[in-house]
């Protein structure tokens, strides 16, 4: 049975999430998840969403959150706190999770859909969605899967 790949963009507001395709090919959008009062409450979130997604027929084996690494290569405060949301995803989750550099990711998804002619409002409802499909496109492409 093929595996997916589920890449998350973590925001204090909300969660951009994408999907691999099962060929581990190709990333796709999927609904923001909207971030809880508390890290804990906002991996549960996740989680759910994961238990939804696998309901569906969607079977996930690892998870890839970006990790926000500033361009001198230090990470600030919110990638200490992507660590904290990790650690209590792990706790509910026996899935893989990589962290992955998500450096310019939200640069590079604000210039594409502004490209794309979407607008202000527009962006500002899907740039987390979008972000995600970056930092997971980027993780698969590095995987080097050829079909």
């Amino acid at each position: 049975m093929s595996k997916r790949t589920l890449g998350i963009d973590y925001g204090k507001a909300r969660l951009g999430i994408a999907l691999s395709d099962p060929r581990k090919i190709i990333a796709s959008p999927l609904e923001n998840v909207k971030a809880a009062k508390t890290l804990e409450m906002t991996a549960q979130a996740v989680y759910e969403r994961i238990q939804k997604l696998e309901g569906e027929g969607k079977n996930i084996d690892e998870i890839v959150v970006g990790k926000p690494i500033k361009m001198n290569g230090t990470m600030g405060v919110v990638g200490e706190e992507i660590e904290r949301f990790v650690q209590y995803l792990e706790e509910k989750t026996a899935l893989s999770i990589v962290l992955w550099d998500e450096r310019l990711t939200t640069v590079q998804a604000e210039r594409s859909m502004r490209e794309d002619g979407c607008n202000r409002k527009r962006r500002a409802k899907s740039i987390d969605s979008v972000a995600a499909v970056i930092i997971l496109q980027s993780y698969i492409d590095s995987l080097g899967n050829t079909f």
